[in-house]
């Protein structure tokens, strides 16, 4: 008769959470997060965490500049966007204005918006200017980019359409001032 393998234990907390950061970055909030959605018991939870944290596997601040970096140079989003996404996965204030001033370092936000409003101009041609500059305006909005930032480079990139874009500045949301909002 055959003899049957034993029976692997389950992975551990720590050891799940290895192979959730070896697969992607993660936040602390969103391991943490897996990690109890997975069943595991809070203390073997928090103690993987702070494992993973002295070992330097598990670095809110890191994954910050890496996920503000990435999103800002490869998907072309504003602070304001990437702020927001932070934010959603559980990186705490102090982490998100570090990391996201240190990826502002090397990617330039003008940049950023210069290209992607070239890019915008060029795609939609065939609508006349002063009604393709305030709609480019909307689209640089929803990418997260500040609106006095906005309203400066496209009056630097077409000047002579500038006047299209009087009375469309909105209030800067409280983000883009340095203050949170909720």
């Amino acid at each position: 008769m055959p003899r049957s393998a034993p029976a692997t234990p389950p992975p551990t907390a720590y050891q799940r959470a290895l192979r959730r950061l070896a697969r992607r970055d993660h936040s602390v909030a969103e391991l943490r997060r897996a990690l109890l959605e997975r069943d595991h018991p809070p203390v073997e939870v928090e103690a993987a965490i702070e494992r993973l944290r002295r070992e330097r596997y598990l670095d809110d601040t890191g994954f910050a500049e890496r996920f503000a970096r990435s999103r800002m140079a490869r998907q072309g989003l504003g602070r304001l966007r990437v702020r927001q996404g932070l934010r959603q996965r559980g990186v705490e204030r102090a982490a998100t204005d570090t990391g996201i001033a240190l990826a502002l370092r090397e990617v330039d936000e003008r940049e950023v918006l210069d290209g992607l409003a070239r890019r915008y101009w060029r795609q939609h041609a065939r609508v006349e200017p002063a009604r393709r500059l305030p709609r480019l305006w909307a689209f640089l909005l929803r990418r997260g980019f500040a609106p006095g930032l906005v309203r400066d480079r496209l009056c630097r990139l077409w000047p002579r359409w500038r006047d299209a874009l009087d009375g469309l500045e909105p209030a800067e949301p409280a983000e883009a001032q340095g203050g949170e909002r909720e």
